[in-house]
């Protein structure tokens, strides 16, 4: 976290929230921003359908609702997915904030850049890439974090677009071809993947 986010931390209300707390609505006007001090949140969209796209998971250092800053509406919701800590702060608390530390200003923006670049690459994999090739990347992508984060079929259907028994179904075909192993939702990618399946 850097400095200027500790400071802004300490002018925030720290508040906590259980697991499966809906802290941000999708559509509704907030100006909030939430800085997650412990645990981890995931954003996302739902449809008619309840079908759902995970935009991505988030952890301490992280802060959620920076879109809605601006007076539109929220764009995505999100949810706890442990029990969270977080400081929450106002529109007006940020805005007086980088009136005195403008730089905070550019690592705010630094932040929704990366984010629109993901966004961006994202919506690349969805429209030109089939599952097999969204799953690949995100395997390849926890595997270089190293996060080890345990997912299920279904959260990784909600992060790639597609259906639960998609993924359950290429999942298993690459543990056959020998590609990867499987232990209590996390995997050990075995030798390089295919390129294509």
């Amino acid at each position: 976290m850097s400095d200027a986010l500790k400071a802004l931390v300490e002018r925030g209300e720290v508040r906590r929230y259980r697991k499966g707390t809906l802290l941000i609505q999708e559509g509704d006007v907030g100006d909030t921003l939430f800085i997650i001090l412990e645990g981890r949140m995931r954003a996302f969209s739902s449809g008619d359908n309840d079908r759902e796209i995970t935009y991505g998971v988030y952890g301490p250092g992280e802060y959620m609702g920076e879109l809605s800053l601006d007076g539109g509406p929220r764009s995505a919701s999100v949810i706890t997915l442990e029990a969270c800590r977080c400081a929450v702060v106002t529109r007006r608390t940020l805005e007086q904030f980088i009136a005195e530390r403008p730089e905070f200003a550019f690592e705010l923006l630094a932040k929704v850049i990366r984010r629109a670049r993901v966004a961006t690459l994202n919506a690349r994999q969805l429209a030109l890439e089939d599952v097999y090739g969204r799953l690949r990347a995100l395997l390849l992508a926890l595997t270089e974090a190293g996060s080890g984060e345990r997912l299920t079929h279904q959260e990784m259907a909600n992060r790639l677009g597609c259906s639960r028994e998609m993924v359950s179904r290429l999942m298993k075909d690459l543990e056959r071809g020998g590609y990867l192993q499987v232990q209590a939702h996390r995997f050990t990618l075995l030798k390089p993947l295919p390129q294509r399946w």
